[in-house]
């Protein structure tokens, strides 16, 4: 083989003949899923965390015998609305990595509250933080009352005939 045979050769180990592609240049700052600001309200993780706290065997209820008192008289008016009753008891500090919630529970006479905490911490943790990607950094839980098995529930007398 002559010299002049061996520079007609392909320098890179591509098949002859291959056509090659520019390079492709990526415009708006990266990845699609990366580009612009999500910003989380503190009543979306108050309902996450009031819903999953719900789920755990021994709450009773959430919030205290008066918030819960006027929430069911709320919930009694046209247009007063469930979505209040999510929340009652729950209070969220949401920034922007990271969010704090204190949250106040009635629960079951009978129950271990020491159990019952752990399984409602663990229980909204793990939700907000599936849910909207933010890093729970406490879960503070204000034991209010205690649910005796022969009191009635507290439901407001209405005027209303």
């Amino acid at each position: 083989m002559t010299e002049s045979a061996k520079t007609d050769q392909p320098t890179v180990d591509e098949p002859r003949g291959a056509a090659r592609r520019p390079s492709v240049i990526k415009r708006g700052g990266g990845e699609p899923g990366t580009r612009g600001r999500t910003t989380i309200a503190d009543g979306v993780v108050e309902k996450i965390a009031g819903l999953a706290a719900r789920d755990v065997d021994g709450v009773h209820a959430m919030g205290s015998g008066l918030s819960r008192t006027f929430g069911a008289m709320r919930e009694r008016v046209p247009g007063g609305g469930k979505s209040s009753s999510v929340t009652r008891g729950v209070k969220a500090e949401v920034g922007e990595v990271q969010t704090a919630l204190d949250l106040e529970i009635v629960v079951d006479y009978g129950v271990s509250i020491a159990d019952v905490a752990r399984d409602v911490r663990e229980n909204v943790v793990a939700a907000v933080e599936r849910m909207t990607g933010l890093e729970v950094v406490e879960v503070n839980i204000a034991v209010s009352d205690v649910k005796l098995p022969e009191e009635e529930e507290e439901e407001p007398e209405t005027r209303l005939q």
